[in-house]
């Protein structure tokens, strides 16, 4: 969709990102466990802007600037998309650095591109969605579109059913109200100790 959308073909992802295992996603996934060596199309991995473990340290603007060079040098200029994880999953539930996708976002726009976040919706259940604009989805519209599974009656349901659930127990505010105690005192331990990273 977004190679449609754009026009361009060369796609951005992170490294140490997981966002599939098919002939398709395969090549935006830059975890070698996970890798084949089969063609994967116009793929650039970037810096992963992991605060904790990488040489940046949480300095979103130096990450981004990977991506910028990328785009100067190893793009025509123009891009079809970059995708991230908002927290890395399979990588080992990694937090962004601060502000970082926000910078990204901005460069890959003025590239041509269109801005991919990569989560699952399902609880398990192998349920998706598609989230975008009606001009974006438009593309989609030129040909006919098929899934032999796609839209089942049972994880039609169960999808439902999560997300009914997630709004009667008020789940995002309980998650967002535990994450932040549970960042709060994170911070507070690495106050009083030691730390080999920035």
């Amino acid at each position: 969709m977004a190679r449609l959308y754009s026009g361009n073909l060369g796609m951005i992802a992170l490294r140490n990102a997981y966002h599939g295992g098919n002939s398709n996603t395969i090549g935006l996934t830059a975890l070698n466990t996970w890798k084949y060596p089969i063609p994967q199309g116009e793929i650039h991995h970037v810096v992963n802007p992991d605060p904790y473990h990488r040489i940046f340290g949480s300095n979103a603007a130096l990450y981004a600037k990977d991506v910028q060079d990328h785009i100067d040098f190893g793009s025509s200029g123009k891009v079809a998309g970059f995708i991230a994880e908002t927290v890395q999953g399979v990588g080992g539930a990694v937090e962004l650095a601060p502000g970082y996708l926000k910078h990204v976002y901005d460069i890959v726009r003025k590239a041509g591109g269109v801005c991919i976040a990569d989560e699952g919706i399902g609880n398990g259940l192998p349920f998706e969605a598609v989230v975008t604009t009606p001009e974006i989805a438009s593309v989609m519209a030129q040909k006919i579109q098929f899934n032999t599974f796609g839209g089942n009656p049972v994880c039609s349901a169960g999808g439902l059913a999560v997300l009914r659930l997630i709004d009667k127990e008020k789940r995002q505010a309980h998650c967002a109200f535990v994450g932040s105690h549970l960042i709060g005192r994170l911070r507070a331990l690495q106050e009083r100790h030691d730390s080999n990273y920035s």
